[in-house]
C-alpha cells in the first residue's frame, strides 16, 4: 500500500503519517507541503528522517507540483486553509482560501483520475449552514458536580426545545442530512463543493471517495489560533499566562464544541480504504467528539486553572453584551451516528486525554504560541 498525505507538515497530516508508520510499517508513505503554515516546517525532520517518508516540498494549487509524484494508491488531503474568518478579518486572503481549499482539491483529483487513486478528503462540520445552527432554542446549564466531559462541572449552553431544532440536527449533535445551504463561511462553502467534485470525479472516473467531515481536532503540537484549533489554543495561552476573552453571546464562555484527537482518524482510514470499489455506504461521513468529548469555554478555562494554578491569566467579565463574530456558534458538535453503524467508529482518546496531552506538550514548549504565530 502506497499513500500520498497532503499537508503532511501540518498538524493532522503529520499525526496521521506518525499513526500509519507505528501500526503499518510495510506501507510507503509520500507526503507533500508547501509550509504556508507557520511552524509547520518543524515538522520535516520528523517526517523524512524518523519516519522515513518521500517527501516533496511543492504546493497542491500548482498543478506542475503534482505532475512529479509518483502514482499511489490512495489520497488522504490533509491539506486545508482552515480558518472561517478568511476574507473578513483583514489578516487572511479570500482568494488564496478558495485557491488552496477549491483549486487545490481539483488538482488532487485530477491526479487521482490520472492515476486510478483512491482519495480521502477530510472535510470540516463547518459545511453546515449557520442559519440552520443559530436558530433553535438553547439555555444556559450549570451543575456544581464532575459530570461534564472534563470533570469541572457543567457550565454551558445546552439545546432545548426540539420543536425548534432544524432538519437534522440531534441532541448529540449535526448529522449528515443537515443543511448546507450557504453562508456557511467561505470556508465551509470550498470544502462542499470540494466534497462534491470529489464524488464526481470518482463517479466520473472509476476512483473510491470518502469524505470525512471532522469537527475539532487536537493533540500535542497543534499550530492553533484563536481561529482553529481552540483547545489547543486555549490550553497554550493559559500555560502561558497570556490574555483571554469570551467573544460572543453572553459573555461568559458558554459556548460549547467537540474535539477528538486525528490519531482516531486512522481506525476509519484502514476500513475506507479495505472497502470494495462500488461500496454501498454514503461516501459523507461526520466525526466528532460528540457530546462525551465537548466542553465549553468557561468549563475549559475551569479545567486550565486546575492543570495550571499559578497561571496569570486572567478572563475579564463583559461590560455589555459582546458583539458576535460572523460564523462564531454558541452550539456545535457532530452527530457520530452514521460512523459508528457503518463503521464502528467512535473517538477513542477522551477530552481529558486530549487536554492533557495539549497540557504536557505546553509544559515541555512554553512558547509555542510565539512559535506559531
Amino acid at each position: 500500500m502506497k499513500i500520498l498525505i497532503t499537508g503532511i507538515c501540518g498538524f493532522v497530516g503529520s499525526t496521521l503519517a506518525r499513526a500509519i508508520r507505528e501500526s503499518h510499517p510495510d506501507w510507503d508513505l509520500v507526503g507533500i507541503d508547501n509550509f504556508c503554515r507557520i511552524g509547520s516546517e518543524r515538522n520535516r525532520l520528523l517526517i523524512e528522517k524518523e519516519l522515513g517518508v518521500e517527501f516533496y516540498r511543492g504546493d497542491i494549487r500548482n498543478a506542475s507540483d503534482l505532475e512529479i509524484l509518483p502514482r499511489c494508491d490512495y489520497v488522504i488531503d490533509a491539506a486545508a486553509n482552515p480558518t472561517v474568518l478568511a476574507g473578513i478579518d483583514g489578516k487572511t486572503s479570500a482568494r488564496q482560501l478558495v485557491e488552496h481549499n477549491l483549486g487545490g482539491t481539483v488538482n488532487l483529483l485530477e491526479y487521482c483520475r490520472t492515476h486510478g487513486t483512491g482519495f480521502i478528503l477530510l472535510s470540516t462540520s463547518r459545511i453546515y449552514s449557520i442559519a440552520a445552527l443559530t436558530q433553535f432554542d438553547i439555555e444556559v446549564r450549570r451543575s456544581d458536580g464532575a459530570d461534564s466531559p472534563l470533570g469541572t462541572g457543567l457550565d454551558r449552553y445546552e439545546p432545548v426545545n426540539p420543536a425548534t431544532f432544524p432538519a437534522g440536527l440531534t441532541p448529540a449533535g449535526a448529522t449528515e442530512a443537515l443543511s448546507t445551504t450557504p453562508p456557511a463561511s467561505l470556508y465551509g462553502t470550498t470544502k462542499v463543493a470540494s466534497e462534491h467534485l470529489a464524488v464526481e470525479y470518482g463517479a466520473m472516473s472509476g476512483f473510491p471517495v470518502w469524505i470525512n467531515r471532522c469537527s475539532v481536532m487536537g493533540g500535542a503540537g497543534q499550530f492553533a489560533h484563536p481561529a482553529q484549533g481552540i483547545f489547543g489554543y486555549w490550553i497554550h495561552a493559559f500555560r502561558e499566562g497570556r490574555p483571554l476573552n469570551y467573544i460572543g453571546f453572553d459573555g461568559l464562555g458558554h459556548q460549547v464544541r467537540d474535539g477528538f484527537h486525528p490519531r482516531d482518524l486512522l481506525p476509519l482510514i484502514e476500513k475506507q480504504i479495505a472497502e470494495p470499489l462500488g461500496s454501498t455506504l454514503s461516501p459523507f461521513t461526520n466525526l466528532g467528539g460528540g457530546p462525551a468529548n465537548s466542553a465549553s469555554l468557561a468549563e475549559l478555562s475551569a479545567w486550565c486553572r486546575t492543570r495550571f494554578p499559578d497561571s496569570k491569566t486572567v478572563i475579564p467579565l463583559p461590560k455589555g453584551p459582546p458583539p458576535v463574530r460572523a460564523f462564531d456558534l454558541p452550539w456545535f458538535m457532530m452527530d457520530n451516528t452514521r460512523a459508528k453503524e457503518n463503521w464502528g467508529w467512535e473517538p477513542r482518546v477522551p477530552l481529558t486525554g486530549l487536554c492533557e496531552e495539549i497540557a504536557q506538550f505546553a509544559d515541555e514548549n512554553p512558547e509555542w504560541l510565539a512559535v506559531t504565530g
